[in-house]
């Protein structure tokens, strides 16, 4: 007897049904096959050893299973109850006429205990697509299910309690949940709040610009000045998520393994900061069956890579495209995957080695050249995807100890949304583009227009200050957001000028 059961596998961010065929003949062993991966090929001894330990029996038969389509490729240990609930089914020791209409997902421990699995939240969504009445996952993973509407999530603990479930002999209320409540509730949580940050208004003000219009900054500054903690406050005055966003978002969280137990939506937006000592791979996704990097955990949140010339170069140059494309693609020899990977990027950095050059009290101990040898190795073509350049000073101990209330993250927020909106109106017919920064380049003339006395101001700062033609769309853009900041329709004389000290490291003989 031939019996079936639907599990899922999850490629990219998206995921796709598995049918899991069991069939008992003459002979003796077990045998999976549909290109298995080893977890899988493993999971005949906690299957046996889970059945044997609620009384059931092991056929001392042939026992195929196949999971097909049996040209894709499989992975991880979350087959192990759709195999076992197959297997029952085949040798007569399940009664259920209902098992067709859910998807089943676990992993089994020895003892017939589930554990939590990776990317629950796409399987949800696609067994919900694929008209499956509902889906039985571990208890851990219910709440992440249970995201999804219209789809019955029946939280397991056990595969006994799974049997007696599809048998109907215990009835198992459906986990549910508000999406709405549930995303609107933690929305604005933030620890992190630039009400707590004394003095630094310039870099504040940069910060605000970078948020209002989605522009990746570069923070230039000696060791203690604020850097660090400047930018982990930035997610705080981000425009809040939307429903499709935050889903989006979870999902990369889900299928990477990052959510956590009894986790569900994601509300509030990513800050990945990974070490500089991280691959390639790990950054923008990879490995065998592709997995997302820190590029994508980061997709409509910061990523933030801390003192930026101690990365590998390598690790840094693959992210120019996805800087660009805002999606990175990892392609294999059986397969392709895209991974959505829009994020901020903000990046900070000693103008030296040693940190202080250019301090207003500490003399630089570097020798000649090498703080140009340092700065370069951040490679041009990187500094020409960052709009903003900003140079960080130490706080002094007058502003440090000032009773002077500094603004919240809230306040901030408010104008950075009200800019948004503004944008949002401008690009309504453009698909893809939803800030200043997404602007494409024949956009950038047309919608920052700056006039006569405008160009000539431009003109001289480049000649003066020695400013490459990449930095030209990149002031144009920052101004742009600027004006949209001061809501005005056109863009001013102050707010080109603002715009333009923005790109410190585009000036010649900057370090010397």
């Amino acid at each position: 007897m031939v019996a079936k059961t639907f599990g899922s596998a999850v490629f990219g961010v998206d995921a796709s049904v598995i049918t899991v065929e069991v069939n008992i003949m003459q002979g003796t062993g077990f045998f999976i096959g549909g290109l298995p991966d080893s977890a899988i090929k493993e999971s005949t001894l906690r299957i046996e050893s889970a059945l044997k330990h609620y009384g059931y029996k092991v056929p001392r038969q042939r026992i195929a299973v196949n999971l097909a389509p049996a040209d894709v490729r499989k992975e991880g240990s979350a087959y192990d109850l759709t195999i076992a609930l197959a297997l029952l089914k085949a040798s007569d020791q399940l009664f259920a006429t209902n098992l067709e209409q859910y998807l089943i997902m676990g992993e089994l421990s020895l003892d017939g205990l589930l554990r939590p699995i990776k990317g629950v939240l796409p399987i949800a969504i696609e067994a919900r697509k694929k008209g499956f009445k509902g889906i039985l996952v571990p208890h851990d993973n219910a709440s992440e299910a249970a995201i999804v509407n219209n789809l019955e999530v029946i939280p397991i603990e056990n595969l006994q309690q799974a049997v007696e479930f599809l048998q109907g002999e215990l009835p198992i209320e459906p986990l549910s949940s508000d999406t709405r409540d549930l995303f609107f509730s933690a929305q604005n949580f933030y620890e992190a709040d630039f009400a707590h940050v004394q003095g630094q208004e310039n870099i504040k003000r940069a910060l605000e610009i970078a948020a209002a219009g989605g522009h990746n900054v570069i923070m230039i500054g000696p060791p203690g000045a604020g850097k660090t903690m400047l930018a982990k406050r930035l997610p705080s005055i981000l425009p809040p998520m939307n429903l499709y966003e935050a889903l989006e978002t979870t999902k990369i969280h889900s299928v990477a393994g990052k959510l956590g137990k009894a986790a569900s939506l994601i509300s509030n937006r990513p800050f990945r900061s990974p070490h500089h000592t991280i691959s390639d791979v790990a950054l923008v996704g990879g490995g065998g069956i592709p997995q997302p990097g820190e590029i994508s955990l980061a997709h409509n949140g910061v990523l933030f890579l801390d003192e930026l010339p101690e990365f590998k170069r390598t690790v840094l140059e693959v992210m120019r495209q996805p800087l660009e494309e805002r999606r990175v693609t990892i392609s294999r020899a059986k397969v392709s995957v895209d991974f959505p990977a829009s994020f901020m990027l903000v990046a900070s950095m000693n103008p030296c080695p040693c940190g202080y050059y250019n301090h207003p009290e500490k003399d630089c101990v570097c020798g000649p050249g090498v703080v140009q040898r340092y700065l370069n190795k951040v490679s041009g073509p990187l500094l020409d995807r960052i709009d903003l350049h900003v140079e960080v000073t130490p706080v002094s101990f007058d502003q440090l100890t000032a009773n002077r209330r500094a603004e919240k993250s809230e306040e901030i927020r408010a104008r950075v949304i009200k800019a948004r909106e503004v944008q949002e109106e401008r690009f309504k017919d453009q698909p893809g583009v939803y800030s200043n920064a997404m602007m494409p380049s024949p956009m950038v003339k047309e919608v920052c227009d700056i006039g006569e006395p405008g160009k000539v101001l431009l003109k001289n700062a480049m000649e003066k200050l020695g400013l490459s033609a990449r930095a030209y769309d990149r002031i144009l853009r920052v101004a742009r957001t600027i004006a949209d900041l001061a809501a005005s329709p056109h863009i001013r004389i102050e707010h080109l000028a603002e715009a333009i000290q923005y790109r410190s490291l585009d000036r010649e003989n900057w370090a010397g």
